[in-house]
C-alpha cells in the first residue's frame, strides 16, 4: 500500500504476482466480496489468504474484472470452497461461460488454463453497490479485453483499474492479436480513467500507487508507441505468453515447450505479423532466446527455465 494511502476499513488489498492477478477483498457486517481469483495453480493460496481476512466468516460474492485465467482461475475452487457465493461476470462471455467454451473464453488461444465454474449474474454498466460505508459503480473499460470492467469508490477515491491501467503501462491488447481494433479502446479507457479523478489505483498486478498522472502519462506514450509500431505490440504480446507460460511451469523441456506453442493458437496468429518471414518453429525459438537475453528465462541442457 502506498505510504500516503492508507486502506479504509474493510479494504483488503492482496499483492500478488504476475501469474496471479491481485485480490481486493471488501467486507463489512454482512457481506464480503472477492474481485478476481487469479490464475488456478494459485486456488489454495487464494483460498488461504481470503480464509486469513475472514475470519471465519463465508465469501458471499465473486465479481471478475474480466475472463482472463489469471483473473477468474481461482473461481472453480472457490466456489467449491464457499458454497453460496455468488458469481458475477462481465455480460459478454457469459454465454461461453454457461456452455463452457474454452476457446470462445481465450484460454485455448493462450494456451493456460481456467477449470470451468458457474455464473450467477452478469456486471452491468452504471450498477453499483454498497458495502459498508462505500460505494462502488462498475465502468465498462474495453482494450485489453473487450469486455474489461473497472471498478470506482467515489467515496475513497479508488479505482480497481485490472489490466486497464498499471503503474507501469496496461495489459496486452487481446483484440489486436485477434486483428480486431484495441488501441482506440485502450485510449478510451484512459480517458475514462482520468475522468474518474482517483487518488488511488488497484492495479490488476503491481503494488497500488497514488501517481495517477504519471501512470497515464507513461501508458499514453506506450500506447502510441503500439500505433506507431504495431508489430512492437505483437512481439511484446508473444513474449507476455510465453514468460506467463514459464511463470506457471517453472521449468519445461524444450520440445515438449515447442509442442505447447503450436498449440497456443494466439502465437500462431502473433507469429504471422512477424515480418522477418521466419518459420514458426525458429520465430518461436527467437522469442525464447529473445527471453533469455532480457534475464526473463534461462537455458539448461535441454529445457528452458523461468527466471
Amino acid at each position: 500500500m502506498p505510504k500516503t494511502m492508507t486502506p479504509p476499513q474493510g479494504v483488503h488489498f492482496l499483492e500478488r504476482g504476475w501469474l496471479s492477478s491481485n485480490n481486493i477483498l471488501l467486507v463489512d457486517r454482512d457481506q464480503a466480496v472477492l474481485i478476481d481469483t487469479g490464475y488456478f495453480s494459485h486456488a489454495h493460496q487464494t483460498l488461504d489468504l481470503v480464509k486469513h481476512h475472514l475470519n471465519g466468516r463465508p465469501l458471499t460474492a465473486i465479481i471478475n474484472t474480466h475472463l482472463h485465467s489469471d483473473h477468474c482461475g481461482g473461481n472453480a475452487f472457490l466456489q467449491a470452497a464457499f458454497t453460496n457465493v455468488t458469481t458475477w461476470i462481465p455480460p459478454g462471455h457469459a454465454p461461453f461461460v454457461r456452455q463452457w467454451d474454452a476457446l470462445a473464453l481465450g484460454y485455448v488461444g493462450t494456451g493456460q488454463h481456467c477449470p470451468p465454474f458457474i455464473s450467477h449474474n452478469s456486471l452491468r454498466v452504471g450498477h453499483e453497490f454498497l458495502i459498508g460505508d462505500h460505494t462502488w459503480q462498475f465502468f465498462a473499460a474495453p482494450g485489453h479485453d473487450p469486455h474489461s470492467f473497472i471498478l470506482f469508490s467515489p467515496d475513497t477515491g479508488i479505482c480497481i483499474t485490472a489490466d486497464a491501467l498499471w503503474e507501469n503501462g496496461f495489459g496486452v491488447v487481446f483484440p489486436e492479436i485477434e486483428g480486431e481494433e484495441g488501441f482506440a479502446d485502450v485510449s478510451a479507457s484512459l480517458d475514462l480513467i482520468e475522468s474518474l479523478q482517483p487518488s488511488v489505483i488497484f492495479p490488476g498486478h503491481g503494488s497500488p500507487f497514488t501517481d495517477v498522472a504519471g501512470a497515464l502519462t507513461r501508458a499514453r506514450s506506450r500506447l502510441t508507441r503500439f500505433i506507431e509500431k504495431p508489430e512492437s505490440h505483437a512481439l511484446y504480446a508473444a513474449k507476455v505468453l510465453v514468460k506467463f507460460k514459464l511463470l506457471e511451469l517453472q521449468r519445461i523441456e524444450r520440445s515438449a515447450f515447442s509442442n505447447w506453442a503450436i498449440s497456443a493458437t494466439h502465437l500462431e496468429k502473433l507469429h504471422h505479423s512477424y515480418p522477418r518471414g521466419l518459420s514458426f518453429e525458429n520465430w518461436f525459438e527467437f522469442i525464447c532466446n529473445d527471453l533469455v537475453r532480457s534475464k526473463a528465462a534461462e537455458i539448461a541442457g535441454d529445457y528452458f527455465l523461468n527466471a
